[in-house]
């Protein structure tokens, strides 16, 4: 979304885009649009940066802008908790304090982090669901400063939302960029409202407006019009694995990635807005960029799947025993079930399906091999 928003712009960019977000597939990001620097325009890189790694980034490049959108648990074998995550990313923001932080405000962990840097917060400004006390499986449920408990004035998703703690009175930060109304939501996108302002997001789900919010920010601190974020959000096309819509001899198959409980409860919420005749597949992976560890999957709110008009129910990749026994626990109807040991034989289920539209729920590396599958199958054209 930053990327299109200053392409829009006129300016000249470059990405990541295909997910390598590591210092190799940095460097290679560089490597590959060697011809960038060819005449003095203004020109930009818009950068993924794994957590672990922006310590080496910014060693060497000191970023226009810095954001961070959210703090989950995501693969446990490498981060373990959330605020491990944390302390690895302020570790390279702490040697680049001429960098603009453009941060979630409704994410605990990101308030008064103690740095020198210019800051700018972003977030919720109204009650979406009324809802006020986070879940059990939440990430950040206790005070950063006391460790008490926190009290919300609402919660948008897991530990998202206006806390405060009533015991030492940290609170959300103000914000410079809000959500003030919620429209409409729907299976394609969401009416919403910024700073006072309508647009529409042509990404569905809670987390695509949080990821469009993000992107808001990010483009007025750059100095982009409002006219090109209005049109940019508006035609904004899925990339990568990322609500990618394919078709596969007639059959609408969305692949939506899924790395931990978080973001798998909000692709969850979002196939939920579909009321249609659907078919799931799911795709678990454990190979090293996956997590090792897949235990995390029974924090995963499956349940709301068994209330869905679900025809067929395929499950693959290497884990696929572990996800049938939870989805089997979370009262999908196991008769529906359709174990596929490699994806010729998830294609060819695909295929065979009695309605038209298919959700792929997948973990990076299964997402990876399956779109490499299809355009070596001639369903996918490009395949980065």
């Amino acid at each position: 979304m930053i990327y299109n928003m200053i392409k829009d712009s006129g300016k000249k960019v470059i990405t990541n885009n295909t997910g390598a977000n590591m210092y190799t597939g940095i460097i290679s990001c560089f490597v590959e649009n060697y011809k960038f620097n060819d005449d003095c325009s203004e020109k930009f890189a818009v950068i993924e940066v794994d957590e672990a790694n922006v310590k080496f980034i910014t060693e060497y490049i000191t970023p226009e802008a810095i954001t961070i959108t959210n703090l989950f648990r995501d693969q446990l074998d490498r981060y373990g908790e959330v605020y491990t995550t944390l302390r690895k990313i302020i570790e390279g923001v702490k040697k680049v304090p001429e960098s603009t932080l453009v941060l979630n405000g409704d994410e605990s962990l990101l308030g008064d982090l103690s740095l020198p840097n210019k800051t700018i917060y972003y977030g919720f400004n109204c009650d979406i669901n009324k809802n006020k006390k986070i879940s059990l499986n939440a990430d950040s449920k206790f005070c950063k400063v006391c460790k008490s408990a926190y009290k919300y004035n609402f919660v948008t998703y897991n530990h998202l939302g206006d806390f405060y703690c009533e015991n030492c009175g940290y609170h959300r930060p103000d914000l410079n960029y809000f959500v003030d109304e919620i429209k409409e939501l729907t299976p394609d996108g969401s009416y919403i409202q910024i700073n006072g302002n309508e647009y529409y997001i042509n990404q569905p789900g809670l987390y695509n407006i949080y990821n469009g919010l993000c992107a808001f920010s990010i483009a007025k601190t750059l100095g982009v019009d409002n006219s090109i974020i209005f049109n940019s959000l508006k035609s904004q096309k899925s990339s990568f694995g990322r609500q990618e819509t394919i078709d596969i001899d007639g059959k609408e198959v969305k692949i939506i990635l899924v790395k931990n409980p978080a973001g798998y409860d909000q692709a969850v919420n979002t196939i939920s807005l579909d009321k249609r005749n659907i078919n799931l597949a799911v795709l678990l992976n454990d190979n090293y960029a996956d997590g090792r560890d897949v235990s995390w999957i029974w924090d995963v709110n499956f349940e709301k799947l068994s209330y869905l008009n679900i025809n067929k129910i395929m499950i693959s990749g290497i884990r696929l025993y572990d996800m049938a026994i939870r989805l089997k626990i979370a009262n999908l109807n196991a008769n529906n079930f359709v174990l596929c040991e490699n994806d010729e034989n998830l294609l060819k289920e695909i295929k065979q399906c009695d309605t038209n539209i298919v959700y792929i729920l997948a973990t990076y590396t299964a997402m990876i091999n399956f779109r490499k599958f299809l355009n070596s199958n001639g369903y996918i054209k490009k395949l980065w």
